[in-house]
Formats: C-alpha cells, structure tokens, sequence
C-alpha cells in the first residue's frame, strides 16, 4: 500500500502518459453538447470549429464532478494508499473543489481524515505543475502533513497567462461583453495582444503585449520578462504548455523558449481539456511557469 495516493482533475490537462508514469487517479469533468455529437472532429476543438463554420450557435455546456464521483473514487484508492491528496482547480472556476468536500464528509468516520484537499486556485498548465510538484514531494518521502503545507506554500508560486485566437467563446459562454470581445479583436489587428491570466483564482487580464507579430512570440517575451530576474540568479524554472488544438503555435513556443531561454525545463506540453478549453476557445495557448 502506497503512503500517499494524488488525486488530480481533468482540468489539470496532463498527459495521459503523465497520469500513468504516477499512477494518479484521474477525476473526469463534464461537457454537455448534444449539437457536436455528430460534427467531424477529432477533439472537441475541431467540432467547434466545425460548428461556427456551420452556424451553430449553441457552445457545450459544462459541469463539475458530482460529489459521488469523488467519493466513488476516494474510496477506491483509499484501498490503495494509507492517505489521499486531491489537487482541484481554482474554487472560483468550478464547483469541483466543493464537491470533492461534500465527498470527504460523506465517507466513513475513520476514512474522513485520509483525504486532503486542496484548492490551487489555478488551471490547465498551471494546475498541472501543482500535480507534478506535489509528486515531487511525495518522492521525497514527506508525510501527509508536509506535502499539503509544501502545496498550499506553492500557490503563489505558480503563474499562468495565455492568449485566445478569438474572443467569441468567451463571449458565447459569458466569460466576456460584446464589446470587450469587438475590442480585442480590433487591437489584435493592429498587433496589440491582451494576455489572460489567472489571479487569486480569478481569470483577468494581465498584460497588454504591443507590435507582437503572433501569439507564440507574444506570449514567449512575457514569460521571458517574467523569469528574467530569476534565471539571472541561476534559478531553474518549471514551463508547462496546453493548447486547444493548436500544436504548431504550442511548438513554435516550446522552440523559442529551448532556444533563447537559460535554465528552463518544459515539464509537457499538451492538449488544454475540453472544460476549459470550450471556454477559451480552439487556437488558444497557455503557458504556466514557476521556480523548479
């Protein structure tokens, strides 16, 4: 029996290989869109795609775990591990981080207190690094206590931007005005690119990136201006990269990043989940970064 079992989301959007090499349990979220069953696609990105070229309105609709899905999985990898940690995304997102609680207090007395759970008050990439971190800590033999003081530390540690190929789905969703959104896109126009970001578990807007000629180049010169004064230092820093459906701008910036950047690791690059993701929209790319 493992001494500590992590319990990550779908919203994490690590690889599946990184799901297996760790043996983490993985929590699925839901998307409800009964208009992309039978679009062409294969990812839900190519299907809205498809289904803004066809007219279709209507974006998915998506939903946090029930607090039975936690629980369902709870018990089984207490099967498994004398402790659980459960890394949920930002409480102010999703209602995921109060499900997997409403579980815990639904489990037996003497099961309650072998489930922690924390809110890193982030997403995608970003809670992403939270899983890898609190791997890295579990590998080094800390007990229940300490890696959850270590990850609840860490969540200042972790920062994320990325930028949308079109405001639309935002906007579709709710997430954006109708003339914020007609906004953005007369600045990208003339090359000006606001870069989204998380704060306090908040998407907002974070930057104004000016004369960038594309979205890999835009969002590389932030990350560069960000851990310049750190790897100046000789500090090492921790990249992830997720983008919804649009692997040649994630390469092109895992490239410029290699090429012109000291003491970076790409932790992964991967595919944003479809929960975020039919909410920033296909195109889009986010990177997160903190101190390795």
């Amino acid at each position: 029996m493992k001494n500590i079992g992590l319990v990550v989301g779908e919203t994490a959007s690590l690889p599946q290989e990184i799901i297996n090499k760790y043996q983490m349990a993985f929590v699925p979220y839901l998307v409800d869109w009964s208009e992309g069953n039978d679009l062409p696609g294969e990812n839900i990105f190519q299907k809205m795609r498809e289904a803004d070229k066809r007219g279709i309105k209507t974006p998915p609709k998506t939903s946090q775990p029930s607090p039975w899905t936690f629980k369902k999985i709870f018990e089984e990898e207490l099967l498994k591990s004398e402790n659980l940690l459960c890394i949920t995304l930002s409480s102010k997102l999703s209602g995921g981080y109060n499900s997997a609680i409403q579980a815990r207090k639904v489990l037996t007395d003497s099961d309650q207190p072998r489930v922690h759970i924390v809110d890193c008050f982030n997403v995608s990439a970003g809670e992403g690094l939270f899983d890898l971190k609190a791997i890295d800590l579990i590998n080094e033999g800390k007990d229940i206590e300490e890696v959850v003081k270590e990850i609840k530390k860490f969540i200042h540690n972790v920062h994320l931007f990325g930028m949308v190929e079109d405001p639309k789905w935002l906007e579709a969703g709710g997430r954006m005005s109708h003339p914020l959104a007609v906004l953005v896109r007369q600045m990208a126009k003339i090359g000006m690119r606001p870069l989204i970001g998380i704060k306090e578990g908040v998407v907002t807007s974070v930057a104004l990136k000016m004369q960038a000629k594309d979205v890999p180049t835009a969002l590389f010169k932030e990350l560069q201006k960000e851990t310049n004064e750190l790897r100046e230092k000789g500090k090492k820093i921790k990249v992830a990269i997720t983008h919804a459906d649009n692997p040649q701008g994630a390469q092109e910036l895992q490239d410029l990043i290699e090429s012109n950047l000291n003491n970076v690791e790409i932790a992964f690059v991967s595919l944003i989940d479809s929960i975020i993701g039919v909410h920033v929209g296909p195109g889009t790319i986010i990177c997160a970064w903190c101190e390795a």
